[in-house]
């Protein structure tokens, strides 16, 4: 009996230290309730550009500017630049809803970037190829919720920037017109471009300013746009002759802001002021941009507000936040004044200071086991992972009126800058009053519907695939 009695204890005893190992090994991996386990490598964005099938179907496919899916070609951009352009439009947001313009943004070094009452162009990662005028020309343009002028740059052109597509020439196209000088089409220029509109041969000239020093100035026309497999004809836009600034090789600006001049109101009667899209889990992926109703099934709709002091910004009431499945100890009201916007420009979600403070303290807490880094530029919080093959991320939760919760990817809560520098990609306001925004690297791997006329915002998980 003794004999038999002692395998039987070697076995339990084996048992029991290899449950202590497993239990240990997850304590020291995190003390995160709910967490994301996620392989350290694929954080780190692919060489090899990869476009689903559903992707291909829906509507414009979207790719980030800079990876390899970018009909622009490969370039290269560090991650210092990409912050340094995004705090700019932060910055220039911020000035536009204030209306203040003495906002800058420094760089220690060489650059100092004024915060001008547009919208700063910052990094405009995000970029679709669309048709214009009666020869159909592709141009690639960057899409922008926080603008609403749309303009490429047109020949002839004393003062464009390179561009990958050849400049559009609206004597090729037979269905182009012109806008004359005493046009209402003409008079409601300043709306959008906050400038008001002035005459050449009497022809309608626009100009705009963007916050981080770019501008485009041309004349205003109408042509057909083509999205897709659809014609939009007498589509009112800028034909530039003049612009400078940090809009890499694109032809332009698609501007998908709420005000009159923009796409979502000029194609009103044929989409009903919707329209959404889905920005890919990594710069190497893609996504899709699509007009009209027919909206994901899956999709949570949030109110849409407007704000009488920033009509043309997509607002969104933020209420809470979770980290771990735990909701924070933030009161609504931190998040009231003077409001959240959604915004495809802007990189990186700024928080208000308290609300940040109390996502940064939990995000630190349930990663307590794991060794912090140096900050890097806006991030405050970044850790060494280079130790590990797998890591415990711990969810993060967006809370918005409605009932609407909005749980982030993993690339939506870290942002790798390198293996012993991996930062919680969020980042806190200097000020209570500065604006909420939630940026493009949180609405990853969602379709985000923005239906207008409906007021209000979804999301639908998933969206990409």
């Amino acid at each position: 009996m003794g004999s038999c009695s002692r395998p039987l204890l070697i076995i339990l005893s084996l048992s029991v230290f290899f449950l202590l190992c497993e239990s240990s090994q997850k304590a020291f991996r995190g003390n995160a309730k709910r967490v994301h386990v996620t392989n350290v490598n694929s954080l780190r964005p692919s060489a090899a550009c990869s476009v689903s099938k559903g992707v291909k179907q829906r509507g414009l496919t979207v790719s980030h500017r800079f990876g390899p899916c970018s009909p622009l070609g490969k370039k290269k951009v560090s991650t210092r630049q990409i912050l340094l352009h995004d705090q700019a439009r932060v910055n220039s947001l911020q000035s536009r809803y204030s209306n203040v313009s003495s906002r800058i943004f420094r760089d220690e070094k060489t650059t100092t970037l004024p915060a001008n009452l547009g919208v700063a162009v910052g990094v405009l990662n995000y970029v679709v190829t669309v048709k214009l005028g009666s020869l159909n020309k592709e141009m690639t343009v960057a899409f922008d919720t926080g603008s609403d002028l749309t303009w490429v740059q047109c020949h002839p052109c004393s003062g464009c920037y390179k561009q990958r597509d050849p400049y559009f020439n609206p004597a090729d196209s037979t269905s182009y017109v012109g806008i004359t000088c005493n046009s209402p089409e003409c008079s409601s220029l300043p709306s959008g471009t906050g400038r008001p509109a002035s005459c050449s041969s009497s022809q309608c000239y626009y100009s705009t300013s963007y916050g981080d020093g770019s501008e485009t100035e041309g004349f205003y026309g109408q042509d057909t746009l083509t999205l897709a497999s659809d014609a939009i004809p007498s589509f009112r836009f800028g034909c530039g002759r003049n612009n400078r600034g940090l809009f890499g090789e694109t032809a332009g600006l698609l501007g998908l802001g709420r005000d009159d001049l923009s796409l979502v109101s000029q194609t009103a009667q044929k989409y009903g002021k919707v329209f959404s899209y889905c920005l890919p889990s990594s710069s190497s992926d893609a996504g899709f941009l699509t007009f009209g109703p027919g909206t994901n099934s899956e999709a949570k709709f949030a109110p849409l507000v407007t704000n009488s002091d920033a009509p043309g910004f997509y607002f969104v009431q933020l209420v809470g936040l979770k980290v771990g499945g735990e909701d924070l100890d933030v009161p609504p009201s931190a998040f009231s004044s003077p409001g959240t916007i959604l915004d495809s420009g802007t990189v990186i979600t700024r928080l208000p200071p308290a609300a940040y403070a109390a996502l940064r303290s939990a995000f630190r807490r349930q990663l307590s086991n794991y060794t912090l880094a140096e900050p890097y530029q806006i991030f405050d919080t970044c850790y060494d992972f280079s130790a590990f093959e797998t890591l415990d991320i711990p969810t993060i939760g967006l809370r918005f009126g409605g009932g609407v919760e909005v749980e982030m990817t993993v690339t939506g809560i870290v942002y790798f800058v390198k293996s012993t520098q991996v930062c919680l990609a969020f980042a806190g306001n200097s000020d209570p009053e500065d604006l909420a925004i939630i940026g493009n690297r949180q609405q990853r791997t969602y379709e985000v519907v923005h239906d207008v006329a409906g007021g209000r915002i979804g999301f639908a998980a998933g969206g990409c695939s």
